[in-house]
């Protein structure tokens, strides 16, 4: 069966309470079951995995070589600030698809960068947390292909 891992970085285990009128209010439990019925349906695993540290996001991201198909990434703040994911993700080749809940863009200007986007095969951002459920349709496809 094909694998993908979505992965959640810093703060996203506070989704549906941390600021409920920029992140919406589903929580992060809402989101990975939701994930997991259109998995089943597409007849791919979903794995999930979320951190608030870095190199457990790293090391979550090395661990999947070998057996995850694609990866979801929501890194959130670490979106701005990391080379050692930036790293991990190139390091293992799995191609991967990165998400945010909100249009970052439209957001302070230090959110305007990503270390992720330039490696990433498509970016989704502003969609809620709908953008989960677009990148994991996406994926599907361009494992079906």
């Amino acid at each position: 069966m094909k694998q993908i891992l979505v992965i959640n970085g810093v703060n996203l285990n506070l989704l549906g309470t941390r600021e409920p009128h920029i992140y919406g209010a589903q929580t992060l439990a809402d989101v990975s079951i939701h994930l997991d019925k259109i998995g089943a349906e597409l007849g791919i695993k979903v794995a999930h995995f979320q951190s608030n540290y870095e190199g457990a996001i790293v090391d979550c991201i090395q661990a999947a070589r070998g057996n995850t198909d694609w990866i979801i990434i929501n890194a959130g703040a670490f979106t701005h600030t990391s080379v050692a994911i930036r790293d991990a993700l190139t390091g293992v080749a799995i191609p991967f698809v990165e998400v945010h809940i909100s249009n970052v863009h439209a957001r302070e200007t230090f959110r305007h960068h990503s270390y992720l986007s330039d490696k990433a095969a498509g970016v989704i951002v502003g969609l809620g947390t709908y953008g989960y459920e677009a990148a994991l349709r996406f994926c599907a496809r361009e494992l079906a292909k």
